[in-house]
């Protein structure tokens, strides 16, 4: 069934933007400005053999998303899933492939993935702070009902993020957001349910970001290019 988002483009903007999260083909054309707002697509593709696909919308209009909309499907069932935008400035901005598995165990985790998607910019929970700060709080992420969820955020400010500039050094909120705009921000969903026994466990061993937690609860399931 087409799943309707209205994006709402904040109190200065005139226009009202009918998008369809999960239904259009990739094809589909989606005008890249609309009265100053830019408008990104991603479009959601597994990684580590997750079968989690989807369809990511953002407004972007200077240093504010105006909204930012995902439809998420095939994504481990009833549990939460953290993510997030990523973008670095030596980074290469793009989705990572199993060349970037450092360790050999034929999965890729977080880390690994960070020369493809850079560092993460935006946290997009579902309440309160969205800045990297928030980046594991899986209280405060979209849980997914028999592995599906839809998520709608308005008005988040873009921050400046340690690490995400040149040689590894700050990156300025302006910098950020003009680099988003142009194509350059990723979108990655995590958690991978690798053993399918229906729970994040330790089989597949200590997420490399937190030791209290499992890979499993961390290791990213799909990704995708805002352009």
């Amino acid at each position: 069934m087409k799943k309707n988002i209205k994006l709402i483009l904040g109190a200065g903007a005139a226009a009202l933007i009918a998008v369809s999260i999960g239904a259009a083909p990739a094809s589909a054309h989606v005008p890249k400005s609309v009265r100053g707002n830019v408008v990104l697509t991603a479009n959601l593709t597994e990684l580590n053999d997750s079968g989690a696909s989807g369809k990511a919308i953002a407004v972007v209009r200077g240093e504010t998303i105006r909204a930012i909309g995902i439809r998420a499907t095939g994504l481990s069932a009833n549990a939460p899933h953290a993510q997030h935008i990523h973008y670095g400035e030596e980074a290469m901005n793009e989705c990572p492939t199993l060349t970037l598995d450092t360790n050999g165990d034929q999965r890729l985790n977080t880390v690994e993935g960070i020369p493809a998607y850079g560092p993460v910019v935006v946290s997009l929970n579902t309440s309160g702070d969205t800045t990297p700060a928030s980046f594991l709080d899986v209280t405060r992420f979209p849980v997914s009902k028999n592995g599906s969820y839809s998520y709608l955020r308005t008005n988040i400010r873009f921050t400046d993020v340690a690490g995400t500039g040149d040689d590894g050094g700050n990156g300025t909120a302006a910098d950020i957001a003009e680099a988003i705009r142009d194509g350059e921000g990723v979108v990655v969903i995590h958690g991978v349910d690798y053993n399918g026994n229906g729970m994040y466990d330790f089989e597949a061993g200590n997420s490399e970001l937190d030791g209290t937690l499992p890979a499993e609860a961390t290791d990213p399931a799909a990704c995708g290019v805002l352009d």
